[in-house]
């Protein structure tokens, strides 16, 4: 089954789950969502979906976010708050995919379902994210591209995401097929932070003289790089990244460095997250466990036809 088909099949899936719920099915009225950090529209808008799906199946649902700011240790103490206050749901975008098991089971012992949103939790009772390979891979084709296939590439990265890390992959399939591309760094953690991008690509630009291109799996990261390269007056390099933020958008129509980004629907996953959630809650198994949505690229040729979330 191609990844269009598997979220088209989860669309289904949720839809024919929730018109088939018993009368006597649990009421959906406490959810606790842990994501890596609330300044990051991303998070925001995947919050606002989650919301809007809670609200949907029950008017009074309270949706409690809170960001563990890539913080372990914090988001282990989130999580048991929210199996102390007895909600009925989880939503986790986990810093960790693997360290994170313990704390995805000590909710399940307590009956609590815990959904992976944005990125994978082992033990989660359902994964919703993006193909993030393949996000990787169509920004960094198109990179590749408009580098005319030569030139030194700088990567950065939040680790040690599950999605990060198959967006880098992504990345060094596509640039692969270019000879006389050259990947002098994939290994800087911005953090998804502007912040993390300007200081690391004011770094790159002093270490790297024949930096051409930036792949950023995150466009606050890409916003930062942008602002490096114009603070130090340089010319020839073109940025790609992944989300499709409103900034991105914005960015892709004014003289910038971001030249393209591969889009993600944060607010269809925290819908299906909660959808998917509520039928596990009521003994609803789906019928496969991880659903990935299909990035679409967008490019300063085709954002003005962009639907932004």
């Amino acid at each position: 089954m191609t990844y269009r088909g598997l979220l088209v099949a989860g669309v289904a899936l949720s839809a024919i789950t929730l018109a088939a719920m018993p009368a006597s099915a649990k009421e959906l009225k406490n959810i606790g969502m842990s994501v890596g950090s609330m300044s990051n529209p991303y998070f925001i808008a995947l919050a606002e979906g989650a919301t809007n799906a809670a609200k949907k199946i029950n008017p009074d649902a309270k949706l409690t976010v809170v960001s563990s700011e890539y913080d372990l240790g914090k988001q282990f103490s989130q999580m048991d708050n929210f199996i102390a206050a007895g909600v009925d749901l989880i939503l986790v975008a986990a810093d960790d995919p693997h360290a994170i098991a313990p704390a995805v089971k000590r909710a399940q012992d307590a009956g609590i379902p815990v959904i992976a949103v944005d990125v994978e939790a082992e033990g989660a009772n359902a994964t919703i994210e993006t193909d993030n390979y393949q996000a990787g891979l169509v920004s960094c084709a198109y990179l590749g591209e408009k580098m005319g296939g030569g030139g030194d590439v700088v990567m950065q990265w939040v680790g040690p995401l599950s999605g990060s890390i198959a967006r880098i992959k992504g990345c060094h399939d596509a640039l692969g097929k270019y000879p006389n591309i050259k990947v002098v760094s994939d290994d800087e953690n911005s953090g998804c932070t502007r912040e993390g991008g300007l200081k690391f690509t004011l770094g790159d630009l002093q270490r790297f003289p024949n930096l051409k291109g930036m792949y950023t799996i995150c466009e606050p990261e890409a916003l930062g790089a942008n602002l490096a390269i114009k603070q130090l007056g340089r010319s020839g390099i073109v940025v790609t990244s992944t989300d499709g933020s409103p900034d991105a958008a914005d960015a892709l129509k004014t003289d910038t460095a971001l030249i393209a980004t591969s889009s993600q629907d944060p607010r269809e996953e925290g819908r299906l997250g909660i959808e998917e959630g509520y039928a596990i809650m009521n003994g609803k198994e789906p019928e496969t466990k991880v659903l990935k949505l299909s990035p679409k690229l967008v490019t300063r040729d085709n954002v003005s036809q962009y639907k932004r979330w």
